[in-house]
């Protein structure tokens, strides 16, 4: 049975893609097609370095004991090796503040870069978004698309690992996968990599957490197997076939049926249903965004 948090002092938008994190900076970072992307400075790279250090000794225990989180599949990891060496897309759903951190903890030692919302890039947490392997997503300008592409393709071409939130923003404790965008299966099809699922589902907390700490859910990522574009099809339909197999697997690994969960499996515009509530978010109610 899965468990459902159904919190909702969250004001979910209308659009199942949009956000609603109000960020409170802005550093003014242009994302054109001269930015980049993939910083292979120097300095850049020894930050990394000691980033990486920080994560490993600090970060990813804190994780474990702040999410409450289990992690599991991690043998799919090894069992499809030779697959994964080459460079991978991996997708999931998007729930909460650290759950990226989760996923880096769970791939380890494989690194990897995430396709970020660009306001994210320019705001408070710009610094260390890039440290761990944010790449912005630059918005109406297709000349910065294609360099962004261009550089994508490159880490792929160097084995690299780019993770995708297909559904588009963070919904913090949402059950339902919400429709996936197109990311991650355009970028597997086009380079021909596979594309590896991952699923954040809930846990109930025990007493001390849930009513002490106040913990809404605790979180179990699970890592399925790595899927690939069916070349028996035409390639016009690669990827939607892709798209859509692949929200099949995050929905049956954070254990939701996907002919039972409520969105499609491909993001058309997508409006949010209220499943649980008449209107959404009793913060919004009174005028709060958090």
């Amino acid at each position: 049975m899965v468990y459902d948090p159904k919190v909702t002092r969250y004001p979910y938008p209308e659009d199942t893609g949009a956000h609603y994190i109000t960020l409170k900076k802005n550093n003014g970072a242009v994302f054109d097609s001269k930015y980049p992307y993939i910083d292979r400075s120097r300095s850049f790279r020894f930050r990394l370095f000691l980033v990486r250090v920080l994560l490993y000794v600090l970060v990813f225990p804190v994780a474990r004991i702040r999410l409450g989180l289990r992690i599991e599949g991690r043998k799919n990891l090894k069992k499809h090796a030779d697959v994964l060496k080459n460079g991978v897309v991996s997708c999931s759903n998007h729930v909460h503040f650290w759950d990226y951190i989760a996923v880096m903890c769970a791939i380890k030692p494989h690194r990897s870069n995430i396709l970020a919302w660009a306001a994210n890039v320019r705001g408070e947490n710009a610094a260390l978004i890039r440290l761990v392997g944010g790449i912005p997503i630059p918005e109406n300008d297709p000349h910065a698309v294609g360099a962004m592409n261009a550089a994508v393709r490159g880490l792929m071409e160097d084995h690299g690992w780019v993770h995708v939130y297909s559904e588009g923003s963070m919904w913090e404790y949402y059950c339902p996968i919400r429709p996936f965008k197109d990311g991650a299966a355009y970028i597997a099809c086009k380079l021909d990599k596979p594309l590896l699922p991952m699923a954040f589902s809930y846990r109930r907390p025990g007493f001390i957490r849930r009513v002490i700490f106040r913990q809404t859910a605790l979180f179990t990522l699970r890592i399925g197997e790595p899927l690939t574009k069916d070349a028996s099809i035409p390639k016009s339909e690669q990827k939607a076939d892709l798209t859509k197999r692949s929200h099949d697997a995050v929905c049956v690994l954070a254990g939701i049926d996907p002919e039972e969960n409520i969105y499609p499996p491909i993001y058309e515009n997508s409006k949010r249903i209220d499943y649980y509530t008449e209107e959404y978010g009793e913060d919004t109610a009174r005028g709060n965004n958090r």
